[in-house]
């Protein structure tokens, strides 16, 4: 049977500031993030299974990336723990926002091998991450590849 690659793609909001940057993203904003998430595996050839001919549920994928990715992210805001930004991060929890506190500066780069290290946990041992594309707008995006990881 032959390797099958199925992309599911997702959406969330999410904000940020890249502490240090010499441009407009130094100040805090946000994004409409597109992810498309890609895995390769063989179809299921057990007629008896009831995900006969599947690689793997598009349901099931939908689970593990919205837990560990969409439903974390959405609607949050990011920064770097290791900047001052630490202490806005702590005013606006104070106010009953949702702050997430990453260790790295949270770029599409950063982000997009973040989410990856955390799909590729959660996956079924037979069905292996391809790539993610983390669009932050329509013409810009960063793009991460098993193949240029290994």
């Amino acid at each position: 049977m032959s390797n099958i690659r199925i992309t599911k793609q997702f959406s969330f909001e999410t904000g940020h500031a890249l502490y240090g940057y010499d441009g407009k993203c130094k100040n805090v904003h946000g994004h409409s993030y597109k992810l498309s998430v890609t895995v390769i595996g063989k179809p299921i050839t057990d007629t008896s299974n009831v995900k006969f001919g599947m690689v793997i549920d598009f349901s099931d994928l939908k689970k593990i990336v919205k837990e560990e990715i969409v439903d974390v992210f959405d609607h949050a805001t990011v920064f770097n723990k290791n900047t001052p930004h630490i202490e806005l991060a702590a005013e606006l929890k104070n106010r009953g926002h949702h702050v997430i506190l990453v260790g790295y500066q949270p770029t599409s780069e950063n982000m997009v091998t973040d989410f990856a290290q955390k799909i590729k946990s959660r996956l079924p041992k037979d069905i292996l991450l391809h790539s993610l594309k983390l669009q932050e707008t329509e013409t810009s995006f960063a793009e991460w590849y098993a193949s240029d990881n290994l």
